[in-house]
Formats: structure tokens, C-alpha cells, sequence
């Protein structure tokens, strides 16, 4: 198995990426003045293979995040029909998390992967309306890890498309100190009402048990929604995990093409996920049923760019 390691040459932090498991970046330890803060969580057997491919560091969710109803959607006259490989019979999380990427740069400090569904999928070709490529650069500066995102459509047809990452953050952030300690914080003013992880279309005013705003103490809730009507502060918002106990947080910066977060407190893990979507699950789906969801398409020969910092350092007062 491939790993690639990055490092910043003046703070010593470093990244782990591989690309033969969906260029997943697994490991983030971001050096915080002197000390070490391991960001991201993941199985020790992660490398191994065989573990569930959105279920550690930094799975890459595209040409859809999350959910497609039943893996059944419509597209320009054609129906088409994905794999369901959910709990509850959906196609889930898109199409290039669990195959290898190709590795075309790499430096000390930064590495970019290729993933093209005609060359690394062609099995998969039939499944989506338009071939894609994505390319997706990491970039370690000081104690922030940098995301860049390509998306280009090298076909003749439109390309339909949402972009999305799920990532693990460890808790709690320093030695000495427990989840109970723990609170994250999301931006957001209103939440899709989900049945069975879908959306109905409807959108809901925050509870209690569901405001994240002001932050909300990890081992308090139990999450598993889709967050919307972000706030930004000027081109970017951010979403937050603080260890008060041990003085330190983990801010994931994002521009406003992210217009839902997913938060998700996995079972049984000393983790929380914090997930940036530019849509919702099942957004092809809901667009075609006229609702505005932020689905996207992108035309023959047209590319998009977009981004995502992690960041560890000190709470801020």
C-alpha cells in the first residue's frame, strides 16, 4: 500500500494520504507551537484495506454526496441506476471514494491526485450522465491543512454533480483531556427534516438538541443531520471543534458553495464529523422535484474550483 507523507518544513506538521484507498487523507498531526495535535481519526487497520471506505479520515464524496434514493435518479430524459449499498437500499457517497487515484504532483509540502471516471472507473461510466475528472490538491501551511478542489467535464454532455468530504475529527484534542471536554460549533440556522436519512423537502427551524451555533458539548448529542442557511462571516465561514480542557480547536474554514454541513457523532468513536456539502443528499432528486437544493451542473470543456482548510490551533479568547 502507497502512503504519501507531507510536511511543512517550518513547523514540522505533517499529513498522510492514500491514494490507492480514494486519495484519503488520513492522518493530520498539525504542530501547535510545540505541541502535537493528531486531527484526524482513523481505524490503526485503515491501510490494511478492507474497512468501510467512508468510515475514516478524509473520504472525498463525489459526483454526489451522501444519499440517492434507492440509487434511482432521472437525467435529461435518461433513467439511470446506481448501486444500493446503504442500510436502507440507497446508493451512497458517489463514485470515486473507494477506487485508487492517480498521484500527478507531489513536492514535499503538497500532492495532487487525479481521479477520471472513464480512465480509473470505466465499469462505473454507465452509472453518471457525463465522464469527470476531479483533482484534489493537499497542501500542509504551518499547522493548516489546505484542500483544493478541480472539477472538470472532459465529455460532450453536461455533468451533473455535488461535492462533499466526511471528516473524522479525533477527540478529545490534547493529552489529559476527554469528549467530555468537547464542543462543536456550526454556523448554521436551520436543519432538512430526514426520514430514514432522506430529506423530505422541508426544512426545519433549530430545537434545542439540535442548535450547534453556539456550540453544543459532543458527548451531549447525538447527530446525524443535515445542516443549512450557513452564516458566513465576509467569503468564508467556519465550523469549530474546541477541547477546552485542553485549550485547543480545530476550525474547518469553507466558502459559501458549502451550503450544508452534515454533523454526525459516530457510535461508539471519540470522533465527531463535520462534513461540508455544496448540497444536500439526494439533491438530484429533490432539484428535479423543483426544489432549489444547490445542485450543479457543469458544461462540455468547463471546470470549477473550489476549497477547505483545517486548521489546528490555540482557543481562541
Amino acid at each position: 500500500m502507497t502512503v504519501l507523507t507531507i510536511t511543512d518544513p517550518h513547523s514540522g506538521s505533517t499529513a498522510r494520504i492514500a491514494p490507492e484507498l480514494g486519495f484519503n487523507c488520513f492522518e493530520f498531526k498539525a504542530i501547535v507551537g510545540s505541541r502535537p495535535v493528531d486531527v484526524l481519526d482513523a481505524s490503526p487497520d485503515f491501510l490494511k484495506g478492507g474497512q468501510r471506505p467512508s468510515g475514516h479520515g478524509i473520504p472525498i464524496l463525489f459526483p454526489f454526496p451522501n444519499r440517492i434514493r434507492a440509487g434511482k435518479f432521472s437525467w435529461e430524459g435518461k433513467d439511470y441506476q446506481l448501486p444500493t449499498t446503504d442500510k436502507f437500499g440507497n446508493a451512497i457517497h458517489g463514485l470515486c471514494m473507494d477506487r485508487p487515484w492517480r498521484v500527478i504532483a507531489q513536492k514535499d509540502d503538497f500532492v495532487t491526485g487525479q481521479f477520471q471516471l472513464s480512465v480509473d472507473a470505466p465499469d462505473r461510466l454507465h452509472l453518471w450522465p457525463a465522464d469527470f475528472v476531479i483533482e484534489v490538491d493537499y497542501e500542509i501551511i504551518h499547522n493548516r491543512l489546505r484542500a483544493n478542489f478541480r472539477i472538470g467535464n472532459p465529455s460532450s454532455q453536461r455533468l451533473p454533480w455535488g461535492l462533499g468530504t466526511h471528516p473524522y475529527f479525533k477527540l478529545p484534542l490534547g493529552p489529559g483531556s476527554s469528549v467530555n471536554h468537547c464542543l462543536v460549533e456550526v454556523p448554521a440556522d436551520r436543519r432538512w427534516e430526514l426520514i430514514d436519512c432522506l430529506p423530505t423537502g422541508k426544512l426545519l427551524e433549530l430545537s434545542e438538541s439540535h442548535d450547534l451555533r453556539d456550540g453544543a458539548y459532543v458527548n451531549t448529542v447525538s447527530l446525524d443531520d443535515v445542516y443549512t442557511d450557513i452564516q458566513c462571516e465576509g467569503p468564508q465561514f467556519d465550523c469549530t471543534i474546541m477541547d477546552e480542557q485542553a485549550g485547543l480547536q480545530v476550525v474547518q474554514t469553507c466558502p459559501p458553495i458549502f451550503r450544508e454541513i452534515v454533523a454526525f457523532t459516530p457510535p461508539g468513536r471519540a470522533a465527531v464529523c463535520v462534513e461540508p456539502y455544496t448540497c444536500p443528499t439526494d439533491a438530484i432528486n429533490l432539484t428535479a422535484q423543483g426544489i432549489d437544493c444547490g445542485w450543479r451542473t457543469l458544461g462540455s470543456g468547463s471546470d470549477f474550483h473550489t476549497w477547505i482548510d483545517i486548521t489546528a490551533g490555540p482557543v481562541l479568547a
